[in-house]
Formats: C-alpha cells, structure tokens, sequence
C-alpha cells in the first residue's frame, strides 16, 4: 500500500497528464501508481558533467535520473513509491536545443510515462554573445520536440525547468582567481563569463543582453509548456535559485559539482509536490 506522500505525488503527475486520475464519484484510494518509466532529457547538467569526475558524466549524480543517494535524483525520489522504475538518460553533454527533438525522439522509442527536460543553457552559453541562439529559433525547436513528445507518447508527464541564472553563475565565481582562471582556460560560455572582473559600461551591458536572452528563452519554455495538458514548467525555480560557488565543480567552476546536482533535485522536485499552477512568469 502506498503511503499518503506517494498518493500524492502521483496525483500530482497524473495532473501534469492533463487527465481524471479517478471516475467522477470515486474516493481517493491507495490505486493511484506513480510512473514506471522515465526520460532526462537535456545536456551536460542532466548527465551530471564533473559531478564525480574530471571533465567525464556522471550520470549516477544527475538531478533526474541519478542512482546516487547523495543527490536524491527524481528518479530515487520516485522508486520509493515505485522500486520497479525504471529510468533512461537521454541527454547529451554539449547539446543545444536544436538537438531536443532526436532526444525526444529516443524517449518515445523507450515508450516512457515521465520525462524531465533541462535545456538551453548552451543557447546561451556561447563563444560570444553574438553566436548565441536566436529567441525564435530556441522556439520552434522546444515546439518541435514537444510536438514528438505528445505525438509519440501522449500518456507521458512531461516536466520542463528553468534555465539557471548565468549572471548569478558570473557573480558568484568572478572574484575567485580559480573560477576566473577555468573559465579563460577552458573558454566557458564566454558570452557571459569572458572579462569576469570588468566593470565597464560594455561588459555590464552584455552581462545583462545574455541574461535577457536566458529570461527570453524560460519564457519560451514556460508558453509552449502551457500549450500542453501534460507539460508542467517549473515557474522559473531553477532561475531563481541562488546557486552557490561550493555547489559548483572545482574543475570548470560552471557545471553543479553533488550538492548542487542535490539541490537541482530538490527545487525542482518541490514544484511536483506543489498544487499550484504550472507556469508561472520567469
């Protein structure tokens, strides 16, 4: 028999389903079953990229589907209503949002009844400001891969978070010399990490356009998401959250190290144990 705490998360995946958990009439009961399948979906974040090793995946860490008890992924959090879970991970460090649709592609091929998605950060991230994803084009993409999602396994819960806060990443690792010394090195998201300490007027104003197109770009996330009876978007809990510098990998000061991959868990695991609305503005 389920306990009240499972009954209640798997009410609250069967509303993100769009659909009537229980006949008119009937009272609640311990019948409701949690998923028995799941997909993550997304980049280097949800294959736990430097969460356990140098510059390799760690999937066992990941926020969706890791094994690992240190994070309490979705996966854990959901195998303790149902041990028969059983759980893919689809994302691909590196990715971009135009590589979403082949994910989900290989989701509705695994025929699952969760899927996590947690994309776009490298939409943004990118060599130079000017190379970043247009607003448009991040769309119809995110369309796109929603539209194989509901095509190909319309009973599949879908959960969509946030984007994290980029400037929030910038301001708390630009007066660390080892956070500024990774980021030069190994050229990350340049657009808005390159000249981390300086404060002209042109700095500050990139700073906040590569914001923007991140805020842009969760609002897409959060419009399409609304299109969809079985999208929850998370409201921009992921944006919103203020990441820590000890939450991030000491090897590229950019990618969440396990404690930040366990709060990645947590906030976003919250919003699927809230009744309130799905979308929210970002």
């Amino acid at each position: 028999m389920f306990k009240r705490h499972a009954l209640r998360i798997a009410l609250v995946l069967a509303a993100a389903l769009g659909c009537s958990v229980l006949p008119a009439g009937t009272a609640t009961s311990d019948s409701v079953a949690p998923p028995g399948s799941m997909a993550g979906l997304g980049d280097s974040i949800t294959r736990g990229f430097n969460a356990c090793g140098w510059f390799a995946d760690c999937t066992s860490r990941s926020w969706s589907t890791g094994s690992s008890t240190s994070v309490d992924s979705h996966r854990n959090r959901i195998r303790t209503q149902n041990p028969d879970l059983t759980a893919h991970n689809d994302a691909r460090s590196g990715a971009k949002i135009a590589d979403l649709a082949g994910q989900a592609r290989a989701a509705v091929s695994q025929g699952v009844d969760y899927v996590t998605i947690l994309m776009g950060a490298n939409d943004a991230c990118a060599s130079s400001e000017s190379s970043m994803t247009s607003v448009a084009d991040f769309e119809s993409r995110f369309r796109a891969a929603m539209q194989e999602l509901a095509a190909g396994i319309p009973q599949a819960s879908v959960f969509v978070a946030s984007i994290p806060d980029l400037k929030r990443l910038w301001s708390v690792g630009k007066d660390s010399s080892s956070a500024r010394t990774a980021w030069a090195a190994f050229g990350i998201c340049q657009s808005m990490l390159a000249a981390p300490r300086s404060t002209s007027a042109e700095d500050e104003a990139r700073r906040d356009r590569v914001r923007q197109r991140v805020t842009d770009f969760n609002g897409v996330l959060a419009r399409v998401c609304a299109e969809y009876g079985t999208c929850r978007y998370d409201g921009g809990a992921v944006f919103a959250y203020p990441f820590t510098l000890g939450q991030l990998s000491t090897w590229d000061y950019f990618h969440p190290n396990t404690s930040g991959q366990r709060a990645l868990a947590e906030v976003t695991y919250q919003v699927l144990q809230s009744s309130s609305p799905a979308v929210a503005d970002v």
